[in-house]
């Protein structure tokens, strides 16, 4: 459980955070850009929570409660020196393949009732899935930074894994919330040339 006593501590007022752990990088160094962007991410969820409802609404506060997993996963670095550098344990929060495997399980159900595609969307339709769209870009960018930060330093690849399944998962569900696909606004290649 998390208890915080003291919001600002003045610790990072020279450009410099704690990781879990307490190792103290650069606030513009690659982990932190990564779950930076996962934070914002779930702040855009949180957004589009606003026009959501029903299981589209619990799906998504799920996946908000998944974020701070993921986040905490990015801020803590590999165990050194152990056969599952990744492994989570009593202290150390990781993302697991169950929480993918959700992921999964849910894009299924939705795609199950949506039409095939005929062209790209566009981002739109009703207000949630404008946001979710929004959400699904800082999700990539969140991914795009973990794998930068991975090439740095080792992240949890079921993490980014993670994220990328997300990533197909806000896509799916704007596409549900646009009253299962008949709403999305469509691309229309070279429509104004």
């Amino acid at each position: 459980m998390v208890k915080l006593t003291k919001i600002y501590t003045r610790g990072g007022d020279k450009g410099l955070t704690s990781l879990v752990g307490g190792a103290r990088v650069s606030k513009d160094c690659a982990r932190i850009d990564a779950y930076g962007s996962v934070d914002e991410a779930n702040s855009v969820i949180g957004i589009a929570r606003l026009s959501a409802d029903g299981e589209a609404d619990a799906m998504l506060a799920r996946i908000q409660n998944d974020m701070f997993d993921v986040g905490a996963d990015l801020a803590t670095p590999a165990k050194k020196d152990s056969p599952d550098p990744f492994a989570p344990d009593e202290m150390t929060l990781r993302t697991t393949e169950a929480q993918v495997t959700r992921l999964e399980n849910e894009i299924d159900a939705m795609n199950a009732e949506l039409s095939p595609l005929t062209s790209f969307t566009l981002p739109g339709g009703s207000a949630a899935s404008a946001y979710l769209h929004l959400a699904r870009t800082v999700v990539r960018r969140a991914e795009r930074h973990a794998v930068t930060a991975g090439a740095i330093d080792a992240m949890n690849p079921t993490a980014i894994k993670y994220l990328n399944r997300l990533s197909d998962h806000l896509f799916v569900l704007t596409r549900y919330l646009n009253n299962k696909g008949a709403d999305d606004v469509l691309w229309i290649p070279g429509a104004n040339r």
